[in-house]
């Protein structure tokens, strides 16, 4: 059975949508993809996401059953809930008053262990062919010849003879005087 554990760090000072913003990033990765991520966010609240990161790989590290291998470990569920908000009032003109408010959120991250997949032997098969490499363009298919169809043969010496065609000789109409 996989090991899960999780860490929650409550009351700090920002919004769940800022926080939620960031824990998009790091759902479903790897702890250490994920620690990557966060250490380069250009976002506040990482810190303190990462901060919960590593106390939840802490925590999975002291549980009974872990394998104690980290790499195994990626992000199940990370959240951030809205916390109770401070309410505060700010001067403006004219005798008037506005209201701040000062959000707070509760963020969790959940971890869990892979499991480990035992593969059996596969029996040998036909050799596949190689596939091409990424953003290679496949290799043009020769043409059947058909009925008014140009074929490939015809296409290649179009071209080298320059990519002209024939051209018909255009009449020239002659204005009298």
């Amino acid at each position: 059975m996989a090991v899960q554990a999780h860490a929650t760090a409550r009351y700090v000072r920002t919004s769940a949508q800022k926080a939620g913003l960031v824990l998009n990033l790091i759902r479903g990765r790897d702890v250490n993809a994920a620690l990557a991520t966060l250490r380069f966010a250009r976002k506040g609240v990482a810190r303190d996401i990462e901060k919960v990161l590593r106390s939840a790989i802490a925590n999975a590290s002291q549980k009974d059953g872990f394998g104690g291998d980290v790499e195994r470990l990626f992000v199940n569920a990370c959240y951030a809930n809205q916390g109770p908000s401070q309410k505060r009032i700010r001067p403006a003109p004219m005798g008037r008053a506005f209201r701040i408010v000062k959000r707070t959120a509760h963020l969790t991250v959940q971890v869990t262990e892979r499991p480990v997949h035992v593969s059996e032997p596969v029996e040998a098969s036909a050799p596949e062919r190689p596939k091409r490499p990424r953003g290679a363009k496949p290799k043009p298919r020769p043409k059947v010849a058909a009925k008014g169809k140009v074929t490939a043969k015809a296409t290649s010496a179009r071209k080298a003879a320059g990519g002209a065609r024939k051209k018909t000789a255009s009449k020239k109409k002659t204005v009298k005087a």
